[in-house]
């Protein structure tokens, strides 16, 4: 498209009478047309002119900023039957579906446009279905946990969460956000996570940790002991109690045996954004430092 210019990654053009017919009926078939009708003496334009290159940013994929120059493009402005500066209208599939006059806040701006572009919640939600149906657990948790952030009482997105954080061990932080569903959201999903809960927590409860756990308690000082039974615990995806277990082991000989590297080998095998890397890398460096 002719006249094309780049604006923190929006999609912004200058219209004249020469491109009209490809920015305002040709290319709105394809994404939605934001015109923005201004002139250089118009000091509320120039108010409006960085809120709206701004939220062409955010949907760049989806949003095409078309400015015209009254002064200018008199005649572009004439087909539009302008009378005041600045208006903005929206334009889809080549036809006038919203707009307004004036100065808008940019939360009412974003409220109208909300009915004509895709939510970004529905970008994430989607990403992160198709990586759980690849098996890419980690990818999902990263994508439910963006919608977590743009809309924190998404159901589906909790479920999602929940679901990547059994597969990928995190079993407490599983049943921690299980246990936050309501009553009214508690569908099949709920039943079926639960299950693989409990699943879960049997499978780890091997014979090799309840020997190793005895021992412990008959031997408390045995720092050798502590050391692999939070290996046991860390295959088994108890990461918590293993990484606990070892900060005890550190607190009490810093220097013991592989009981350091083993620890932070294990922090650094945990996703990024888990809660758990970032507190247990403070303590142990707490130690060192």
């Amino acid at each position: 498209m002719d006249n094309l210019v780049a604006n923190n990654s929006a999609t912004i053009v200058d219209i004249t009478v020469e491109n009209f017919q490809q920015v305002i009926l040709e290319a709105s078939q394809e994404k939605l047309v934001l015109i923005d009708f201004w002139a250089d003496w118009c000091e509320p334009c120039k108010d409006l002119l960085p809120i709206l290159e701004k939220i062409a940013g955010d949907y760049a994929d989806h949003l095409i900023l078309a400015k015209v120059d009254c002064e200018a493009q008199q005649e572009v402005a004439g087909q539009f039957g302008i009378r005041s500066l600045p208006t903005v209208m929206v334009i889809q599939n080549g036809q006038p579906v919203d707009g307004f006059a004036g100065v808008q806040p940019e939360a009412q701006i974003r409220e109208m446009l909300a009915k004509y572009l895709p939510n970004p919640e529905d970008d994430f939600l989607a990403a992160a279905g198709q990586a759980i149906q690849k098996g890419d657990y980690v990818e999902g948790l990263a994508n439910a946990k963006q919608v977590l952030e743009l809309s924190p009482d998404n159901i589906n997105a909790k479920y999602m969460v929940i679901d990547c954080y059994i597969e990928t061990g995190s079993i407490d932080q599983a049943k921690a956000l299980l246990s936050e569903i309501k009553l009214v959201d508690q569908d099949a999903r709920y039943n079926t996570l639960n299950g693989k809960i409990e699943l879960a927590e049997q499978a780890a409860d091997t014979p090799e940790i309840r020997q190793l756990q005895s021992a412990v308690e008959a031997n408390p000082d045995d720092l050798q002991l502590k050391v692999d039974l939070a290996v046991q615990l860390h295959q088994a995806n108890k990461s918590e109690e293993a990484l606990s277990l070892l900060l005890t082991v550190l607190k009490k000989e810093l220097g013991f045996g592989d009981a350091r590297k083993i620890m932070l080998d294990m922090i650094n095998a945990l996703t990024d954004g888990d809660a758990l890397k970032s507190e247990y890398r403070r303590k142990v460096y707490s130690l060192l430092y």
